[in-house]
């Protein structure tokens, strides 16, 4: 059993943060890559790019919003219990090297995936400017450590409850307009990544993103997990899960997310139903 020694509920609630005991695991992950957990018997398997890792403690950080069943049972476990399964690091690493002036652009709990890359790239001395977004203030994430991890943060709102009332992609721009961004990292809801990627094509300025389609081995052994990069089939497990965010097929990414997010919904609500009733 993965014991859970630290939990925080985030986002007003409908987004949780575990810190896990999982020193194997926290000793060789990388930024960028993930691990597949899985609660108990009745769970599925579900990957979580890592938030964070700490070797000398043994643990490594996750966070992810309640949307199904299996998240459902991760959000009743309690400081002390634990996942029955823990599997990592699984995918490639982020490259990081120093490359000048780079955007990183977050979204939702994207950010969380988004914090340890940002930290990376800064830590080998390039100039990171951190762009993070969410619907209003109370949605917002890891202000504070998305702070410490960049050199320059800025802060946008869909309402405008606090910084930018508007888009990342709006502030993005101004700051590809200052010139010299030689990488952007996008990391949140499809629709934001796609969105980046296009203004970014248009300034000739690399990105990176990280893709969530569904998956269930991730080894590269059940196909679930594909998505076309450039007109070529790919295993977001094995291949990604970050790819050149100027060559994915978001349209079909997006069609493929949607196939069972009915049936997400009612096992989520069955099982609440069953769980409230006891």
């Amino acid at each position: 059993m993965f014991k859970i020694v630290k939990r925080e509920e985030m986002a007003e609630g409908t987004v949780i943060l575990n810190e896990i005991d999982a020193p194997l695991i926290a000793k060789k992950a990388k930024p960028g890559q993930f691990v597949i957990l899985k609660a108990n018997e009745e769970g599925e398997r579900i990957p979580l790019t890592m938030a964070d890792t700490d070797p000398e403690k043994g643990t490594i950080t996750i966070i992810y919003m309640v949307v199904g069943k299996s998240t459902a049972l991760f959000r009743d476990l309690k400081v002390g219990e634990g996942y029955q399964d823990v599997i990592g690091p699984l995918g490639k690493a982020t490259h990081i090297e120093k490359v000048g002036k780079v955007v990183c652009v977050g979204g939702g709990t994207g950010v969380a995936v988004l914090h340890p890359i940002t930290r990376a790239l800064k830590e080998v001395g390039n100039d990171v400017t951190c762009i993070i977004g969410a619907r209003n203030k109370g949605l917002l994430m890891m202000e504070d450590h998305m702070r410490s991890a960049s050199n320059d943060l800025r802060i946008c709102t869909d309402d405008g409850s606090y910084g930018h009332h508007g888009f990342v992609t709006e502030v993005m721009k101004e700051v590809l307009e200052e010139g010299g961004v030689k990488l952007v990292v996008a990391i949140g809801p499809v629709p934001m990544m796609k969105a980046v990627s296009n203004i970014t094509k248009e300034y000739n300025v690399e990105t990176l993103v990280s893709l969530n389609p569904i998956m269930v081995d991730g080894t590269g052994m059940c196909g679930g997990c594909r998505v076309s990069i450039g007109g070529e089939t790919k295993f977001a497990c094995v291949d990604g899960p970050e790819f050149d965010g100027h060559k994915v097929d978001y349209d079909e990414l997006m069609l493929r997310l949607r196939a069972y997010q009915e049936d997400e919904k009612q096992c989520h609500n069955d099982y609440c139903t069953i769980r409230d009733a006891k």
